[in-house]
């Protein structure tokens, strides 16, 4: 008769069963040395979050206090929704204390703009043009801006009778290629044309006239030239 073929098959599952036992007596152990680690970077995890949690609702309410002063101070500068007409002196006044507590609390172009714009109608001069030097250096890629900064220190050069300053200022404008470049043509024009430089001033007032028909200034431009004829 055949002989009987004997299985081994167990042996090999019992060595398994040993072997996946041994692992997870490791993994235990291991767990178990590395608990104080885990819970040290859960922990640091933990905090993490909250101080980022933390500083979102921290500059969420300082932009909402922020917007709140800025509206005030528009509303304030433009003379808008007052219960009562402040005289000018005090009306440019708050609106700029606003402006400089809005700014403080979140840099924005246009506030800094408007509190060089307040110290202009305070007659402060001084003051309003150190904030529009400001403006030209750290916002000098907001091109929407810029030209306004430029027009009103040209302005201001002009109040103060540096002429040579605010023509070089009426250069810069007119090289931003805005609305303005009307006005930087006709005020460089009367520059040259006090300075005694006709021709230069012609120049200017031709090109004013040509350029931009229906400018406000168009019409002196064309009595200027009128005058050379």
């Amino acid at each position: 008769m055949p002989r009987a073929i004997k299985k081994k098959a167990g042996k090999k599952n019992i060595g398994s069963e040993a072997e996946i036992q041994d692992v997870l007596t490791d993994f235990k152990d291991k767990l178990k040395k590395n608990r104080k680690a885990v819970l040290i970077y859960s922990l640091i995890g933990l905090s993490a979050v909250l101080v980022l949690a933390v500083i979102l609702f921290s500059q969420y309410t300082t932009g909402r206090k922020s917007r709140q002063l800025e509206n005030s101070a528009y509303n304030i500068y433009h003379n808008l929704y007052q219960k009562k007409i402040l005289p000018k002196q005090e009306q440019y006044q708050q609106a700029l204390d606003l402006f400089q507590q809005a700014y403080s609390k979140r840099k924005s172009p246009r506030v800094l703009l408007y509190i060089a714009n307040s110290y202009f109608e305070l007659e402060k001069y001084d003051d309003a043009m150190k904030t529009l030097n400001d403006f030209t250096i750290k916002y000098a890629k907001v091109k929407e801006l810029l030209p306004i900064a430029y027009r009103k220190i040209a302005t201001i050069q002009l109040i103060k009778g540096d002429k040579d300053a605010a023509f070089k200022t009426l250069d810069s404008l007119y090289k931003t290629g805005t609305i303005y470049q009307d006005y930087a043509l006709i005020e460089a024009g009367r520059i040259l044309e006090n300075n005694g430089k006709k021709d230069e001033a012609t120049s200017k007032y031709k090109e004013l006239a040509e350029k931009f028909p229906t400018s406000p200034f168009a019409e002196e431009a064309k009595a200027k030239l009128g005058e050379k004829k």
